[in-house]
């Protein structure tokens, strides 16, 4: 059985400088509403006292191996691709946020539309542009789309969730 592939972020959280422009590029790409961003950098604290370090990560949707928004949300205007990706369907989005509530990494966020929004990958970006334009901007080369194996993204998954609940 051929192992099976999927789309991801990578983050190298050591080479993130907090600059913020993974953030903007999104933002700015996307046009999304004032205080609203569908990718956020986060400090994150890792090991105990003395020996504590401190990593910022550039946060967006995951796009889960099993996406527990798309299991709650009761209009199924959540569906992942088969490159992995999670879309959403705002035209079938109700706004009951029960994905919000679902989503371990507390992602999805919701406009004056009351629909709820996340990183989608940029599905509409071209060929030529070949890379998000979040990945494109950042200066450090900290943040990158990759394609890898199921069971490495399941692991990176755990392993920031694991990050988190350490907070």
């Amino acid at each position: 059985m051929m192992d099976k592939y999927e789309y991801a972020f990578e983050l190298t959280p050591e080479l993130c400088i907090q600059c913020h422009a993974c953030e903007s590029a999104c933002k700015n790409w996307r046009h999304t509403e004032n205080f609203l961003s569908w990718r956020k950098v986060q400090l994150v604290e890792d090991g105990q006292f003395p020996n504590t370090k401190v990593h910022y990560y550039s946060v967006a949707c995951m796009h889960c191996v099993n996406p527990a928004c798309m299991k709650v949300c009761p209009v199924k205007a959540i569906s992942k691709n088969e490159n992995g990706i999670v879309l959403v369907d705002s035209e079938k989005c109700i706004g009951c946020k029960l994905c919000k509530k679902a989503c371990p990494y507390d992602i999805p966020v919701f406009g004056k539309d009351r629909k709820m929004q996340k990183c989608d990958m940029c599905a509409g970006i071209t060929p030529e542009e070949q890379q998000s334009p979040c990945v494109r901007m950042c200066p450090t080369r900290a943040l990158k789309r990759v394609e890898i194996s199921v069971e490495e993204k399941q692991k990176m998954e755990d392993e920031y969730l694991h990050k988190l609940q350490m907070r």
